[in-house]
């Protein structure tokens, strides 16, 4: 039987976000891997030691596998040295991962250069030679052929089914209510003290939503948040509340944002670093920079379209390497 291995970025994630990104690749991927028997295994925390990766039945199973794919997040950083890293492999567990492809991946930083030699050869020994990798945005692509490899630019797969036909029905205008985020991880008080005034000035109902297990922490050091309704970090809760509510999204988590499009919510995602300004270089979704905090509210008060831009054609070129078909466009819900 075919297998395909899922790292799977989501599994002991403290942010929703991933889960987000792998729900996302996983039903556009569905005419690709629905014939494959799935096996996951996780980035965040190893997958294997030095020892089970040689001895290990299941590490066998994986270093055979038919297809393996590393989706999306901050996955590639310039130094694997680093004791945080997202992918949590070294030189002694990474074998059973050689000819791994990357699904919609992104840099966890904005300057490529000085990638150490360490890094270099730790992606070699798991990062294919002979497929494309999918990035999702020009800088990561960039970075990746700077290392030997060769890539493409899909675009995160939270985006791939946002074309212009489902666009179209996500409302212009504005709404009564909100559902905002803040970044527990990306703190800015005084700019972010200024958006919670915004969103209470300009909204008659307002819920907030924690991306991750740090947001709602943040987010009670902050004035003028009494009687903010919370809504569950849990993302099928997310998920039900925005099916059942009229409201805006406005909030600094970038996939946050994304899943609200999926739900046809109007959504301003504000900027606080590289990934959400990447994201509207190259798929326009409406961003504000957070150090620009104050066209936030006039934006709120005016009229938009949401204009997602697909490069459909490379999204397919990239699946259809696998010998898999196109894009499902299936619904992530």
């Amino acid at each position: 039987m075919k297998t395909a291995v899922i790292f799977d970025t989501s599994i002991a994630s403290n942010n929703m976000g991933d889960e987000i990104i792998v729900r996302s690749a996983e039903a556009n991927l569905k005419k690709l891997l629905g014939n494959y028997y799935k096996l996951r295994y996780p980035t965040h925390t190893k997958a294997f030691t030095a020892i089970s990766s040689r001895t290990w039945e299941k590490a066998n199973l994986v270093k055979n596998a038919d297809i393996k794919l590393v989706i999306g997040t901050d996955l590639l950083w310039k130094n694997m040295l680093h004791p945080l890293c997202l992918w949590n492999i070294n030189i002694f567990n990474c074998s059973p991962l050689a000819g791994t492809v990357a699904c919609g991946c992104g840099c966890a930083f904005e300057n490529i250069k000085n990638i150490n030699l360490y890094t270099k050869m730790l992606y070699s020994k798991v990062l294919s030679h002979d497929y494309v990798h999918s990035t999702r945005d020009e800088e990561t692509k960039v970075f990746l052929e700077q290392l030997g490899y060769k890539a493409i630019v899909t675009g995160c797969p939270t985006l791939w089914n946002l074309d212009e036909e489902f666009c179209s029905t996500i409302p212009a205008n504005k709404s009564d209510s909100v559902i905002f985020t803040l970044s527990g991880t990306g703190k800015d008080h005084i700019n972010d003290q200024k958006f919670i005034n915004i969103i209470r000035r300009n909204y008659k109902k307002v819920y907030f939503w924690p991306q991750t297990i740090f947001d709602l922490d943040y987010l009670n050091g902050f004035e003028n948040i009494r009687g903010i309704n919370i809504v569950s970090g849990d993302l099928n809760v997310y998920s039900d509340f925005l099916a059942n509510h009229d409201v805006d999204y406005v909030g600094t988590r970038l996939h946050g944002g994304i899943f609200a499009m999926h739900h046809r919510k109007r959504a301003i995602i504000i900027a606080i670093d590289h990934r959400a300004r990447n994201i509207k270089l190259n798929n326009n979704i409406n961003c504000v920079e957070r150090k620009k905090i104050d066209k936030v509210e006039s934006m709120i008060n005016s009229e938009f379209g949401t204009n997602i831009i697909l490069e459909r054609e490379k999204i397919d070129k990239w699946i259809n390497q696998f010998g898999g078909g196109v894009l499902c466009n299936s619904n992530i819900l």
